[in-house]
């Protein structure tokens, strides 16, 4: 369950409280998306179904068989048809970064950064990710945007690529007029 849920998180880049209302009935395998109801602001929007994560997801259903919310919660500690809470999820991101020994603080939030971050880099556009993330303003989407040393440097710096007379030159042209 926690495999689904990260990876749900990183391939659709969604809130910690849409994951956790995320019903069964909002994958749409026909039409590759996954319908985000009433996020933040209470907008709906439809984010890509990878092929993996659906893979994943058919995995996890086939397990779990979750009825009405796709990753179901408990009661009195049975499961029961009711959403997970967010520590659910806190947890999963806990634990995943226990186990592959990572010594910084994983939290749900920082795999959304991630995922706006690496689909920036995979040359994605910024507007479409504005959507992506369910922003009203794109000033919100720029908060996301940590791209990676290795990305800043594979742009060209655009003074690079205008045609400069050498200082040399000028200098000496400058000089000439003076003189006349």
């Amino acid at each position: 369950m926690h495999r689904a849920i990260l990876m749900t998180l990183y391939a659709t880049g969604m809130r910690r409280a849409e994951l956790c209302q995320l019903k069964v009935s909002d994958i749409d395998k026909e039409r590759m998306v996954i319908h985000i109801r009433q996020g933040k602001g209470q907008r709906d929007r439809d984010v890509d179904l990878s092929e993996s994560l659906l893979e994943t997801l058919r995995e996890y259903w086939r397990w779990m068989k979750p009825k009405t919310y796709l990753f179901p919660g408990t009661v009195k500690g049975w499961r029961a048809d009711v959403p997970i809470t967010g520590k659910v999820v806190w947890a999963a991101c806990r634990e995943a970064a226990q186990r592959a020994g990572i010594q910084k603080r994983v939290y749900p939030h920082l795999i959304r950064h991630c995922y706006a971050t690496h689909w920036l880099e995979a040359g994605g556009d910024l507007l479409v990710l504005q959507k992506l993330l369910g922003h009203a303003k794109l000033e919100d989407t720029v908060l996301y945007l940590h791209l990676s040393r290795r990305h800043l440097l594979g742009v060209a710096n655009p003074l690079d690529n205008l045609t400069v007379t050498s200082t040399a030159q000028e200098a000496k042209r400058s000089r000439l007029k003076r003189k006349k």
